[in-house]
């Protein structure tokens, strides 16, 4: 029996394609025994590499099946079928923090300190329970149709990891979103690289640019050991460019712990000091974003998806000077 007339006899209905890899999709379905929309992950493994059938997705599975978290996508069930495929059944969202900030310029307000804290306390709850994302990004968090809740998706980079000295050897994750010890190529603490990344995270949600120039990944790390700064004329407060400071420090040992992240002062105050209207300063980040040449800024554009790193690939190819 073929998996889509399988899905059929157990209720689903296929809709349209949101999200496509090399060898996996994303589809639309309705679901009769779950009453409502929901997304159905497509996994040829016939098609993937033996690194990933073997290694990285059944790591994929353990994770999903294992969480429970109410800012961590739901999986319903797993449906595998004997020609290779494998159907993962999840919650389906209505849109994703990528989205959000393109539509509106940047995340307003205590909004942006409210998500925030939702994506801190969700990866808290991976690193107490000694798991890692590795692939932390605004296409990875979902929200909710008022875009209030959140929850974190995409697994395919995730393992258990112990923090120091339990180090990580693959490098892998998305090269926008990748600390500088990823890019470089050193062993690296999976918990370290998550932090830093949701750094990248937060500093596009207030501000709607990247933080770093990724352009020319080979000198990403130089750009990165020199800092971030803010596109003139941008509100925001001294509480938030601190803990934005604090999770990109070049040094992973500098880095807070996720749980110190989650504790953090500005996400508890009534702060929301990040205007809801763009700035002056946000439409020259909207206009850089439109350019079709990467401008040599200072703030990098905001592209509409962020490719992954291949699972093998190879760091060395990048290392810079810093």
């Amino acid at each position: 029996m073929s998996g889509d007339k399988l899905l059929s006899e157990l209720g689903y209905k296929l809709g349209r394609t949101i999200g496509e890899g090399s060898y996996s999709k994303v589809k639309v379905a309705t679901s009769k025994k779950y009453k409502g929309t929901v997304a159905i992950k497509v996994v040829d493994r016939r098609r993937a590499p033996p690194d990933f059938v073997n290694k990285f997705l059944p790591r994929e599975l353990s994770i999903l099946r294992g969480v429970r978290h109410p800012h961590i996508v739901h999986v319903f069930e797993f449906i595998e079928v004997c020609n290779g495929k494998l159907y993962i059944v999840m919650e389906a969202a209505a849109t994703d923090l990528l989205q959000a900030v393109q539509r509106n310029g940047r995340i307003p307000g205590g909004q942006a300190r409210d998500l925030f804290a939702q994506i801190a306390g969700a990866v808290r709850y991976l690193h107490d329970h000694h798991l890692v994302h590795r692939d932390l990004k605004c296409e990875n968090v979902l929200l909710s149709p008022d875009e209030r809740r959140v929850k974190l998706t995409d697994f395919g980079f995730g393992r258990q990891a112990h923090g120091y000295p339990d180090l990580s050897t693959t490098y892998c994750g998305s090269a926008a979103y990748a600390s500088p010890e990823v890019l470089l190529g050193i062993p690296y603490d999976p918990k370290k690289y998550d932090v830093w990344s949701l750094g990248v995270v937060l500093y596009v949600m207030v501000t709607g640019c990247m933080p770093f120039d990724d352009s020319d990944i080979a000198g990403l790390p130089r750009r990165q050991k020199r800092g971030v700064l803010y596109p003139d004329g941008l509100e925001l407060s001294e509480r938030c460019k601190a803990l934005i400071a604090e999770l990109l420090q070049f040094s992973p040992s500098a880095r807070p712990s996720a749980g110190q992240v989650a504790r953090n002062g500005w996400l508890r105050a009534g702060d929301s000091s990040i205007p809801a209207a763009p700035s002056t300063a946000q439409a020259q980040c909207t206009r850089a974003r439109r350019a079709s040449v990467l401008p040599r800024s200072r703030h990098a554009p905001l592209r509409t998806r962020i490719p992954p790193f291949s699972c093998l690939w190879t760091a060395r190819a990048v290392v810079a000077p810093v």
